[in-house]
């Protein structure tokens, strides 16, 4: 097997997650750190990051020796030579009040094997008999009310040594979205807050915004900027004043490769200055580290 990118987790209440709360949701805790993955090519064990394969030389912060030192995720996929472990290497990004005990650590989310993901309740009871960590889920709901989905945010304390977690994804394995992709969505803690705060306060009456303002308003947060920015920082081991053009390049690119399909539906194939969305993404950035600036 070769190296195979992990599916882009959507956002819950868009287009490309519409409906997935119809049936069985499973309810997992959201981890904040680096997406890796592991599986075995002949007698070899290979590891991926989020985008691609890894060697020793380029290992993401150690994640590809902790494995391949690691005697269990061997004797795993020496049983099970067609899966394909998918999972968070705990290590800091923005959210640092894990447990002391629970970093640099990697901890399965999903398992595919030669027909696509595989059932959380046909794999888990494997990883717990090798001894592999694996996210557990929060809570299993049928049918569930999207208030209730969102309310599962602040009842994530999974590994936490002091507050809330990041949020929350959600995985119905019997869902197809209307694109016939089987897709999961998430929800983080500041849409949460947004989404009470838009259900309990009082209704401002504000003037039409420019479709790009609404853009950044609604995808650049101080979560978002932070995740980009602790990556540069980690990946160049410190902050620099000559990574800041990277930083408001990276907030804008991934804005486009991993949001265009949403906003584009949301606001109904709006016509877009890329300039100004732009000019509000760094405006945007600075406003959310105006340390750096």
């Amino acid at each position: 097997m070769n190296f195979k990118r992990y599916q882009h987790v959507e956002r819950y209440e868009t287009v490309e997650t519409k409906g997935i709360e119809e049936g069985v949701v499973y309810v997992f805790p959201k981890l904040d750190g680096s997406n890796g993955s592991v599986w075995r090519k002949g007698n070899e064990l290979k590891c991926g990051s989020r985008n691609r394969e890894l060697s020793l030389d380029d290992d993401n912060q150690g994640f590809m020796k902790a494995i391949l030192e690691d005697e269990r995720f061997a004797n795993l996929l020496l049983l099970y030579p067609d899966w394909r472990l998918f999972g968070e290497w705990l290590i800091p990004h923005s959210l640092k009040t894990y447990r002391k005990t629970a970093w640099r650590k990697f901890y399965v989310f999903d398992v595919y094997g030669p027909s696509g993901v595989i059932h959380y309740n046909d794999y888990a009871h494997v990883l717990r008999e090798f001894e592999i960590e694996f996210i557990p889920p929060l809570c299993r709901i049928e049918d569930a009310k999207p208030e209730t989905l969102y309310e599962m945010c602040e009842k994530n304390t999974y590994l936490i040594d002091e507050g809330i977690g990041e949020g929350v994804v959600l995985k119905n394995y019997s869902y197809q979205n209307k694109y016939g992709r089987q897709t999961w969505a998430k929800i983080v803690r500041n849409e949460f807050k947004d989404k009470h705060r838009a259900m309990n306060d009082p209704l401002d009456i504000k003037e039409k915004l420019a479709v790009e303002k609404k853009i950044t308003d609604k995808y650049i947060t101080p979560h978002f900027v932070q995740k980009v920015y602790e990556k540069i920082r980690n990946a160049e081991d410190g902050w620099r004043t000559k990574y800041i053009p990277r930083l408001l390049n990276t907030v804008y690119y991934d804005l486009i490769r991993e949001e265009s399909w949403n906003f584009i539906k949301e606001n109904k194939d709006p016509q877009i200055d890329y300039k100004q969305l732009k000019r509000h993404v760094i405006m945007k950035v600075k406003k959310s580290i105006p340390e750096l600036f």
